[in-house]
């Protein structure tokens, strides 16, 4: 099973269809995912929370924090368990013109692709997002 990209495909559900907010079950990778994602913008708010009743860590992401409409967010998984995808610092490519955001695994841990390139890291290159 592949948790990162049920966590992505949650987010584009849940963007398409307007919801506000979106809960999911905790795990490292994903949190560093989205913290990335809400570095960038294309999330308001991200929470670390614990179920009283089931004693389980969960994840609450907010997409905004007015009334307004929620944009939708396009993501793409890059690398998957079958086939990894790595590339040089060189190599790392800006998604919508420096709009999106491209989150790459680096052994300094999980940083966008811009700051990637800035520090002179390369790596897995695990997804990229960017609002429709």
């Amino acid at each position: 099973m592949d948790k990162i990209a049920n966590l992505l495909s949650m987010l584009k559900n849940a963007t398409m269809v307007g919801k506000p907010s979106v809960e999911t079950g905790f795990f490292k990778q994903g949190k560093e995912v989205l913290e990335v994602f809400k570095t960038k913008g294309l999330i308001k708010d991200l929470k670390v929370f614990k179920d009283e009743q089931s004693g389980f860590k969960g994840l609450h992401v907010d997409f905004m924090d007015g009334n307004g409409p929620v944009r939708k967010l396009e993501t793409t998984r890059l690398s998957k368990p079958g086939r990894r995808v790595y590339s040089d610092f060189k190599k790392l490519v800006k998604i919508k013109a420096g709009l999106g955001v491209l989150v790459v695994s680096t052994s300094r841990g999980m940083m966008g692709g811009e700051e990637a390139r800035k520090k002179k890291l390369g790596g897995e290159l695990i997804c990229k997002a960017h609002f429709a």
